[in-house]
């Protein structure tokens, strides 16, 4: 197949839908990619070097720590693989070799010869087994000395948990996915934590007493050494804006030394000025921030960032949202931000309607007049607009004074970037 062709075919699989489990990917990577990424525990005398892997769950900032590890362990001089999700405007961004998106040529291939493969298997693999499955396979050929995992949803039965890792590391852990993870914090963490494997250190984010107590358990249980990172990084610059980013960068540096990878200061430094990270608090120009924020907790530190940079300037916030997200809580944390909020008309099949997006913030709005705001702030409510298209929306945004602020989904920003890049827009994306 060439390029286009291996997309579609691979876009068709959404068909499958997500499923959860550990079964058929261990098959495929069996049997597509025995080679060297593909770690299980070994005899001793084995002869074959496999890359120590780094292997990232949580609900927000995983991405963010995992292009953190790749950036600083690449400027020690290490060539790595990188394998995250979703990607914002080619596929391609989600497999990555020592820093480049890997060619088309690569995925055309890899695809065709998965297909073949897969033809007649029954379940047969998801979107999401296969991309991990070529990932691995590019990386299985790379001769690389990290591969840094991230999960696509939860964690216990996401397709990268069929991977040996040498160091678990869990982010912040919040509400999300809930119809996959359960509803309840305990839950969620129970699924995130469950890439912690028996022996192998985790590096965790500090965490809500739920989470940390079902992380703790877990880790006792496997007999695994865990630490929470408490501190947040302040050496040198970390180009990725905003105060979490620095809690992230502690986070991503005590994975690198836990996992026993030589690493210098120096190496550190110009790892973290250096990130390709795009759409966390991305400074498009000096008035324009793009940021992939989908769920309320990861909201409320945009707000917080904004607040940072921008003090009590208020945003011309142009939002949209994934229907299954919980809209009121991601509206609420982004109001009190907000002057005037722009809602286009997306892409993405999986968009909420801008028309339900107004209503929920009319209701807020509704109680933000009665004195009753999530914040119990007075100072007024953001005006709404639906917008016919993001390049109305911008447009409009460009002739007020205030700084723009994009966000609400990645796939949402993925579709602004292409279009203020000028690139054609990317097949539209699946759940993960």
């Amino acid at each position: 197949m060439i390029y286009k062709n291996a997309l579609a075919w691979l876009y068709s699989l959404q068909r499958f839908g997500i499923k959860l489990g550990l079964e058929n990917i261990r098959r495929l990577l069996d049997e597509c990619c025995s080679g060297v990424c593909v770690k299980r525990p070994a005899p001793a005398a084995a002869s074959v070097s496999t890359p120590k892997v780094i292997h990232v769950a949580g609900t927000n900032g995983k991405g963010s720590v995992c292009a953190m590890i790749d950036s600083i362990c690449r400027a020690q001089g290490y060539r790595t693989g990188l394998f995250t999700s979703p990607h914002l405007v080619t596929f391609r961004e989600r497999i990555r070799v020592n820093g480049e998106t890997i060619s088309e040529e690569l995925v055309a291939d890899g695809l065709t010869r998965i297909r073949n493969l897969v033809a007649d298997w029954d379940p047969h693999p998801t979107f999401f087994e296969v991309t991990t499955a070529l990932a691995l396979k590019c990386f299985s050929e790379a001769n690389l000395d990290l591969v840094v995992l991230e999960t696509g949803i939860g964690g216990r039965l996401d397709a990268t948990n069929a991977i040996q890792s040498d160091v678990s590391v869990i982010t912040q852990i919040d509400f999300d996915h809930k119809e996959w993870l359960g509803n309840t914090l305990a839950e969620i963490a129970t699924e995130k934590a469950g890439i912690i494997k028996p022996g192998v250190p985790v590096i965790s984010a500090p965490q809500q007493a739920d989470a940390e107590k079902v992380i703790r358990a877990r880790a006792a249980e496997c007999g695994s050494p865990v630490q929470f990172v408490n501190e947040t990084y302040h050496r040198s610059p970390v180009v990725l804006r905003g105060e979490y980013q620095k809690q992230n960068a502690a986070v991503a540096i005590a994975a690198v030394q836990v996992a026993k990878m030589q690493l210098v200061e120096k190496a550190i430094v110009r790892g973290l000025v250096s990130i390709d990270w795009p759409a966390r608090f991305q400074m498009w120009d000096e008035r324009t921030v793009i940021d992939g924020a989908h769920n309320p907790a990861a909201a409320h530190v945009l707000a917080e960032t904004w607040r940072e940079i921008f003090s009590k300037q208020k945003a011309t916030l142009i939002l949209a949202v994934l229907s299954d997200k919980d809209l009121r809580g991601i509206c609420e944390a982004l109001t009190l931000i907000a002057d005037s909020v722009l809602l286009p008309r997306i892409r993405s099949e999986r968009a909420a309607e801008p028309e339900t997006l107004a209503k929920v913030f009319a209701s807020i709005s509704s109680n933000c007049r009665a004195g009753a705001s999530p914040a119990g702030n007075r100072s007024g409510c953001p005006t709404i607009s639906i917008a016919s298209s993001v390049g109305e929306a911008l447009n409009i945004a460009r002739a007020e004074p205030n700084p723009i602020l994009i966000t609400g989904s990645l796939h949402f920003a993925g579709e602004v970037l292409a279009q203020l890049r000028g690139e054609p827009a990317a097949f539209e994306e699946c759940a993960q």
